[in-house]
């Protein structure tokens, strides 16, 4: 990959995208006014753009890039706040003070609103495969602001891990989080999920395994979660409780520790 700076450069932008670069250990190139697919044709390799309010991950001969953003969270948060029901919460069963830990972190939507529920005594991890992906969303949760306070601590507290969820669970302690949770990209494509569409380009694919499980179960006081398509044979597979719900696109299933 190589980094490069927004059109409209400044020399605190070049700065910054050449920390970045050495942080990714990547070459950083001087934009000099090309154009995404021109980068592309001349290095080759994924193009990261640094802007001065947003980086823009563009791989290789992708035109529609992958920035943080926190999705679909803040429509969550404000209908949760209002006393509707969210069904990640119902699965989970999160309450204050309790842990977390979200094995496929992806763009940290459902991680968000982990930390809400858990609030300042709650503790939130992420695991994300993605090296980019994970050090976009890191440097994401730490400085988007939005409108509600509440919301930016939240982000805040959630502490980003790189790497396979399959090798880091083996690393963690017995009972050691309350929650454990699986959001893998769907087998069967929701066309309606424009927002994480991009990710589909690029996700690490873990397939969900008895051994993983197994990892899960253990590390896990209270329970294992997944969100899966609502066609999926995990859940049967891997015996998990259903919460169905009629008009869904996709389902959550938990399995009791």
């Amino acid at each position: 990959m190589i980094v490069t700076t927004a059109g409209r450069t400044s020399e605190e932008m070049i700065q910054t995208a050449k920390h970045i670069s050495q942080d990714l250990r990547c070459f950083y190139i001087g934009r000099n006014k090309k154009s995404i697919p021109t980068l592309f044709k001349e290095y080759n390799q994924d193009v990261l753009v640094i802007g001065k309010n947003r980086y823009e991950w563009y791989p290789l001969n992708i035109t529609e890039p992958i920035f943080f953003h926190p999705n679909t969270a803040g429509f969550r948060v404000k209908r949760w706040l209002q006393g509707e029901i969210e069904p990640f919460l119902e699965a989970t069963e999160l309450q204050d003070g309790m842990s977390f830990l979200d094995c496929t972190l992806g763009l940290a939507s459902d991680s968000i609103m982990a930390s809400l529920a858990t609030g300042e005594q709650g503790k939130v991890w992420g695991i994300e495969g993605s090296k980019v992906l994970a050090y976009l969303v890191d440097r994401g949760l730490a400085a988007w602001e939005s409108e509600n306070s509440t919301i930016d601590e939240a982000m805040r507290r959630i502490k980003v891990l790189q790497g396979k969820h399959q090798d880091l669970l083996s690393t963690l302690q017995d009972n050691s989080f309350d929650v454990v949770y699986f959001d893998p990209m769907f087998d069967i494509e929701i066309q309606e999920s424009n927002g994480i569409a991009p990710l589909r380009n690029i996700a690490v694919k873990e397939t969900l395994n008895k051994q993983t499980l197994h990892e899960a179960l253990r590390v896990a006081k209270k329970r294992v979660v997944l969100k899966d398509h609502w066609q999926s044979e995990k859940f049967a597979q891997y015996g998990f409780t259903v919460l169905k719900r009629k008009t869904a696109k996709f389902h959550f299933g938990f399995l009791e520790c």
